[in-house]
């Protein structure tokens, strides 16, 4: 048998050709950003649920969160997104806190389901560093796209500009809490 192909970074990974259920994309992106609050209200907006609404929702309607913020604790949320001339798609995010290191750093796993379908898993690691003036985020999520849109080739850019958004909420939600 021969040895799958070797995956690299933004390419599709399809050791087997034809079998839809090993045909995964991995990537990974950083995202980096300079926020204007100390590393302790950084972690914050994380946990504190009231903070964490503010700069975290799934998009559409109908939204329920459940988010218990401990190692081995997680969050659960559900949303109704409207789509013009077509029914509208079930969101499901679910999470779990794999390391927590108060004020510097937090590790989680999670999934993004739409009707019922995984359509990605993802490991992060958010990094906050003290820089004097305020806080440095790294935010670095390596993701495994199980199922497609199309040919796959907007997955990464919907997902990493998506991410960009929720922290540039998250900055807004530190300025508007201080």
């Amino acid at each position: 048998m021969p040895a799958p192909s070797t995956p690299t970074s933004g390419s599709p990974y399809t050791g087997h050709p034809g079998h839809p259920a090993l045909d995964v994309r991995h990537d990974t992106f950083v995202i980096t950003r300079a926020l204007d609050a100390p590393p302790a209200s950084v972690f914050a907006a994380f946990a504190d649920e009231r903070i964490r609404r503010r700069w975290f929702r799934l998009p559409g309607t109908g939204a329920s969160y459940r988010h218990e913020f401990r190692v081995g604790g997680g969050e659960n949320a559900h949303s109704t997104f409207p789509l013009p001339d077509a029914d509208p798609e079930e969101l499901a995010y679910r999470s779990r806190y794999l390391d927590i290191v108060a004020d510097r750093r937090i590790v989680f796993s999670y999934e993004s389901i739409v009707d019922d379908v995984p359509r990605w898993v993802s490991l992060v690691t958010v990094l906050i560093a003290d820089d004097g003036d305020g806080s440095t985020l790294t935010w670095t999520e390596q993701v495994a796209f199980l199922t497609r849109t199309g040919d796959g080739s907007a997955d990464l850019p919907h997902l990493r500009g998506g991410t960009a958004l929720r922290l540039n909420g998250l900055g807004a939600a530190l300025q508007a809490g201080s």
